[in-house]
C-alpha cells in the first residue's frame, strides 16, 4: 500500500504573451503580484516565433516573458490559478481579442506541469474544466521533453531560463519558509 504524501510546494511560474505590452504592462504584473506575492523573477521580452497559432487573436510580433514568484504554493492550486488567470484575459479583451494569453505552471525538482482549459489523451483533468500538462521532466540534469511538448517550451531558449527558475526553486526549498 502506498502512504499518500504532501509533495513539496512547487514554483508558480506564470507565461505571459503579448505583441501589446504598453497597453497593459506593468499594471499586470501588479495584480499577479497581488494575488501571489512578490514576483522575483520577471524575465525580458523574448519572441514567440515557433508557431502562429496566437498570430490573429495577440497581433504580431509576438514576445514573452516568464514570471516567477517568489513564495513557493500547494501544488494542488493550479486548477485556482488557471481559472484567475483566465478571468485576468477577459476582463481586459477588447471585441472578443485578447491583449495577452497566461499560462501558469509548477516548477518542481522533478517537471513542469502547465495549466490548461483543453483536454488531450496525456493531460489529467484536475477540477472546474482544466486539465494539467506534464510539458518537460528533469532528468540528468538538463529539461526533457515528450513528443507533446508545445515547441517553445522544447526550445533551447525557453529551457535554459527555466533552469534558472528551477535553480532558484531549488534554493528555495533548501531555506526554511517563513
Amino acid at each position: 500500500m502506498s502512504t499518500p504524501t504532501i509533495p513539496d510546494p512547487g514554483q508558480l511560474i506564470i507565461s505571459v504573451l503579448s505583441s501589446q505590452w504598453d497597453a497593459f504592462w506593468p499594471d499586470l504584473l501588479h495584480e499577479l503580484e497581488e494575488a501571489y506575492g512578490p514576483a522575483d523573477t520577471v524575465t525580458e521580452l523574448f519572441a514567440f516565433d515557433q508557431t502562429a497559432y496566437y498570430d490573429a487573436e495577440l497581433g504580431t510580433p509576438i514576445t514573452r516573458r516568464l514570471v516567477g514568484f517568489t513564495g513557493l504554493r500547494p501544488l494542488d492550486e493550479l486548477a485556482d490559478i488557471k481559472q484567475f488567470t483566465n478571468s485576468l484575459e477577459v476582463r481586459q479583451s477588447a471585441e472578443g481579442n485578447r491583449l495577452f494569453n497566461l499560462d501558469p505552471g509548477f516548477i518542481t525538482l522533478q517537471s513542469l506541469v502547465l495549466a490548461t482549459g483543453k483536454n488531450f489523451s496525456h493531460r489529467i483533468y484536475l477540477k472546474a474544466g482544466i486539465w494539467a500538462d506534464l510539458t518537460l521532466i528533469w532528468q540528468k540534469k538538463q529539461w526533457v521533453d515528450f513528443p507533446w511538448t508545445f515547441p517553445d517550451y522544447a526550445g533551447e531558449e525557453m529551457k535554459s531560463r527555466l533552469t534558472k527558475l528551477r535553480q532558484s526553486y531549488r534554493n528555495k526549498l533548501s531555506k526554511p519558509q517563513t
